[in-house]
């Protein structure tokens, strides 16, 4: 009977914690959310599976958790916690990304500068709010809704409050389409919704080619911490511009990044253990980076609308919420907002200039952050 008790005793159902059950209740829900809903399922599946996984109860010294050093899971969530994994992202992102529509139409980058306002008002409230400077940039990345520089960001500023973080900027990275429309519709008027724009110009290679070169460069002067993320994300796209590494840059936005995919969000997920992850500070992350994608959404469409006081051809506002770096999402919002008004009018392509030139601009703004605030 001793036998039997002391194993009813290590089961996960003895030491099973309501907040145990919350945490797996929440894992299930990404997981409903990915597979029904489609709401970026190729982060919210591995993360909430993650979740249900993170929070069952193990056996105390058996070294088996993501916080359990020489662990598996332990040297997979390193990836995160020290960095790795979002520059790989960032080189499959810039083997995937086409930027002849930003450099068609260079006055866009504009609009992915402006969305990233809503950064650095959220770290002015987080500091209100009393969390420290590192902790108040770490929050205030989320806004640029952009998970691997979140993560990158948070894992140098404010590690204990890595995974709430990541959480947080994947969550409402999956729910840009039911976050962004009613800003949009309200900063806008329908008359400014139907605003049809010119095809953008013929980007020659040569300028495809030039460009990521030249581009790092400038971002790295103004923010050299930024030259890992900036590095990775122009280096991909100069194999996929130049032509002569198709293999690399095939291998790079396939296979690598799908890898690397799965690996950040499963030990993102494991890694919010229920008394790490439950707490009041938990709560007013996700609060305050729901407030800074809101703020970056609405910065976008009202930097459009003053744009527009200057320009003879007329930018339709609503491509301003894709200056946030949820690609390629931001863009078919944009895209399925301005459908609503007019089926003919096809604004994906113009979106994407903001778009892209977002990431830039989260990537750039994380450096700054570091830069200024590490200690």
């Amino acid at each position: 009977m001793n036998i039997l008790a002391d194993f009813l005793d290590t089961t996960a159902v003895a030491n099973m914690s309501k907040w145990n059950l919350i945490m797996i209740l929440v894992g299930m829900i990404f997981v409903f959310l990915a597979i029904r809903k489609d709401y970026e399922p190729l982060l919210l599946l591995p993360i909430g599976f993650g979740v249900i996984v993170g929070n069952i109860p193990l056996i105390e010294g058996m070294g088996v958790g993501v916080y359990d050093p020489g662990s598996v899971l332990y040297y997979i969530y390193f990836g995160v916690s020290q960095g790795v994994f979002p520059p790989l992202i960032f080189l499959g992102i810039g083997a995937m990304t086409d930027f002849s529509t930003m450099l068609s139409n260079p006055k866009l980058v504009l609009l992915g500068a402006a969305a990233q306002m809503g950064i650095f008002l959220t770290l002015i409230g987080s500091l209100y709010l009393g969390f420290a400077p590192a902790e108040a940039g770490a929050i205030g990345i989320i806004g640029g809704a952009d998970g691997p520089t979140a993560i990158f960001l948070s894992s140098k500023l404010a590690p204990h409050l890595l995974g709430a973080i990541a959480i947080a900027a994947y969550s409402y990275m999956a729910l840009v389409p039911v976050i962004q429309p009613p800003i949009m519709k309200l900063l806008t008027t329908r008359n400014e919704r139907l605003i049809r724009m010119k095809p953008p110009r013929e980007v020659s290679q040569r300028e495809r080619i030039i460009f990521p070169i030249v581009a790092f460069l400038i971002c790295t002067m103004i923010a050299p911490s930024a030259v890992v993320l900036i590095g990775m994300l122009f280096f991909g796209n100069l194999l996929k511009e130049s032509g002569v590494t198709d293999r690399l840059a095939d291998t790079a936005r396939t296979s690598m990044v799908d890898i690397v995919t799965i690996l950040l969000g499963f030990s993102v997920g494991c890694s919010t253990e229920a008394n790490t992850f439950l707490t009041p500070q938990s709560l007013l992350i996700f609060f305050l980076g729901a407030l800074s994608f809101a703020i970056a959404t609405a910065c976008g469409v009202l930097a459009a609308k003053f744009m527009n006081l200057f320009l003879k051809d007329k930018i339709n506002p609503l491509i301003g919420a894709a200056g946030v770096s949820a690609v390629p999402d931001s863009a078919r919002v944009v895209q399925m907002v301005g459908q609503k008004e007019d089926p003919q009018n096809f604004l994906l392509m113009h979106a994407m200039a903001p778009n892209v030139s977002g990431v830039i601009g989260s990537a750039v703004a994380a450096g700054i952050l570091w830069s200024i605030l590490v200690s």
